[in-house]
């Protein structure tokens, strides 16, 4: 079943920054296919965006494996017969001192995180390129940027975004399609939520704009990015963070 609307990938789409992506995306008109590791989980934003009018279909997929990657997207064109859109949001930590970090946890947040983005982005860039348009968009951090203690693998993995972003950006625009990347700070999430309070605080004082951010936060710049108007952004990294790091 064809659609006029723009059709919007989006990858970690049943919660947190994924989710809210999803809806604002929707919200905008774009007909989404949610893509997270079960289709039942996949299919957590279904009815509130089904609601706005617009079409949702839910896909389970390990962005792990290449294999599932190169099917969904095959199954996403002939469902869509269209893909305007592409936001690498998927992602998972796996948190210790570098010291402490076994090799499983380092490849598996590499392969997630980075490998996985790369395994999207080479199959939907062949259809994008077809249609000389489209919009790529992947959700890195500012740990990407500045790093962090404990975080070596996720760090690596999300920098590793940005070298991905900017070498994608300037293969892709003789052909119409953009390519960014978006740097949360730190967001009201699952993830953030078990802090310890005292944590909070002094991460607050940190924060130029005295708060967390929130999805919508991001979800915001990101549908702006997959807009007509972000046409001339391309090889950009755009850090959401409250001015943490000014």
């Amino acid at each position: 079943m064809s659609s006029t609307n723009p059709l919007a990938i989006v990858t970690g789409a049943s919660r947190g920054i994924g989710r809210a992506i999803a809806v604002a995306l929707a919200r905008a008109g774009h007909d989404i296919a949610g893509v997270a590791r079960t289709v039942e989980s996949a299919s957590g934003p279904a009815e509130e965006i089904r609601a706005m009018g617009v079409r949702y279909e839910a896909y389970g997929v390990d962005v792990a494996q290449p294999g599932e990657i190169e099917a969904a997207v095959g199954a996403i064109e002939k469902a869509f017969e269209r893909i305007d859109v592409l936001v690498n949001n998927a992602g998972i930590t796996r948190d210790t001192l570098m010291l402490r970090m076994t090799p499983e946890d380092w490849n598996l947040v590499i392969q997630t995180n980075l490998t996985g983005a790369f395994h999207w982005i080479k199959p939907v860039s062949r259809i994008m390129m077809k249609a000389r348009s489209g919009r790529i968009i992947n959700i890195s951090s500012v740990v990407g940027q500045h790093g962090n203690a404990g975080q070596a693998n996720y760090s690596a993995a999300k920098a590793g975004l940005l070298g991905l972003t900017k070498a994608v950006a300037r293969e892709l625009a003789a052909r119409g399609i953009t390519c960014n990347a978006v740097c949360p700070g730190f967001v009201q999430t699952d993830m953030t939520g078990g802090l310890p309070e005292e944590l909070k605080e002094k991460l607050l004082q940190n924060i130029p704009l005295k708060r967390l951010g929130t999805p919508e936060d991001i979800a915001g710049v990101v549908t702006f990015l997959a807009s007509t108007e972000a046409g001339y952004i391309t090889g950009q990294e755009i850090a959401v963070d409250g001015g943490l790091f000014i």
